[in-house]
């Protein structure tokens, strides 16, 4: 078997091809968007690409005519010798994944299928909307401010109606400038609401996230999340491999006699764990006689709430993990493990 490996490339991607002995067979450059073309010309071989935002439309490929496919870490290849002696250029990289590959198995990211890569990037595409919404809407309080005027509490939706209203209630009136960003705030705010609506109708036409969305706290965005970063309920042994994967579990720095415990790692997906954690607040706050929220505010009352809400996000990764795998459904009396 012959071993492909490309250094990948916005516009250009650098190949070296080895045969089992080691031996270079070929070197080029190649357009990216032309790797598709050039593997399906391939024997079987096992292609190397390092994670990059181009991987996995390669590994797609890749598989679709047959080869074995190693998505390599980014933070491994420095390790394999990749940029060593503080030089780094894409063919030596593409020679060194390459030369590694036909001495070891490299270890490989798990590759996600087509149906869940498409939903993390729905998820993405509103996250950014809403990040957008909330700096504009923060510059616009900023500005209010430098004038001494501050608006009552409203929520995003209402907000552009009520700052303009604010506004023109002064004898300056409003400005074109702070106009055009008003109008920017409604159009997201319809955007936004037009987005909510095709994750609810993803979450209800898929049977597992119905099924995640039974327990209190977990809507559409945390549903669709979870079963688009999980993809394989059985790559995880267990409920504590999971919580460590998404960075939920407490880190440790200790050597010889010493012995220390940080904070969690927050190593994973970080859209996953912020969303898990915003829905434990909600749930602490709205569901309080929910048994899982009273044992989380049992924590808080020992500990803090930060603790607590990090505790809550812990055990409803465990939780939700046990009922897709095992298909169970929510049952509020009993403690998922």
């Amino acid at each position: 078997m012959q071993h492909v490996a490309i250094d990948l490339g916005s516009r250009e991607s650098q190949i070296c091809i080895r045969d089992a002995a080691g031996a270079i067979l070929s070197e080029r450059k190649l357009p990216t968007n032309g790797l598709p073309k050039f593997l399906s010309k391939q024997p079987s071989s096992r292609v190397v690409v390092e994670t990059s935002a181009e991987a996995f439309f390669v590994a797609d490929a890749a598989l679709q005519h047959g080869h074995e496919v190693r998505v390599v870490p980014a933070t491994l290849v420095r390790s394999l010798g990749v940029g060593d002696r503080g030089i780094k250029t894409d063919r030596r990289d593409a020679r060194k994944l390459s030369e590694v590959s036909t001495r070891i198995d490299l270890p490989s990211v798990h590759v996600p299928s087509a149906g869940s890569r498409e939903r993390k990037v729905i998820c993405n595409s509103r996250a950014s909307l809403l990040a957008v919404r909330t700096k504009l809407i923060n510059y616009v309080r900023g500005y209010l401010r430098a004038t001494a005027t501050v608006l009552p509490r409203r929520g995003p939706e209402t907000f552009p109606a009520v700052a303009r209203a604010t506004l023109l209630s002064n004898p300056d009136g409003i400005g074109a400038h702070i106009e055009r960003v008003l109008v920017v705030l409604e159009t997201l705010n319809e955007q936004i609401k037009q987005a909510d609506q095709e994750l609810l109708a993803i979450a209800e036409e898929d049977p597992v996230c119905r099924r995640l969305m039974t327990v209190p706290g977990v809507g559409p965005v945390i549903a669709i999340r979870f079963v688009a970063v999980i993809d394989l309920p059985g790559r995880f042994h267990s409920s504590h491999h999971l919580m460590s994967y998404l960075g939920l579990t407490p880190g440790e720095n200790s050597s010889s006699e010493r012995s220390h415990r940080t904070g969690i790692t927050k190593a994973g997906a970080s859209d996953l764990r912020f969303a898990l954690v915003q829905g434990a607040w909600t749930l602490m706050r709205f569901r309080p006689k929910e048994p899982i929220s009273a044992w989380a505010l049992a924590i808080a009352a020992r500990r803090n709430k930060q603790v607590a809400v990090v505790a809550l996000a812990r055990k409803l990764v465990g939780l939700l993990w046990a009922m897709w795998r095992h298909e169970r459904d929510y049952k509020p009396d009993t403690t998922i493990e």
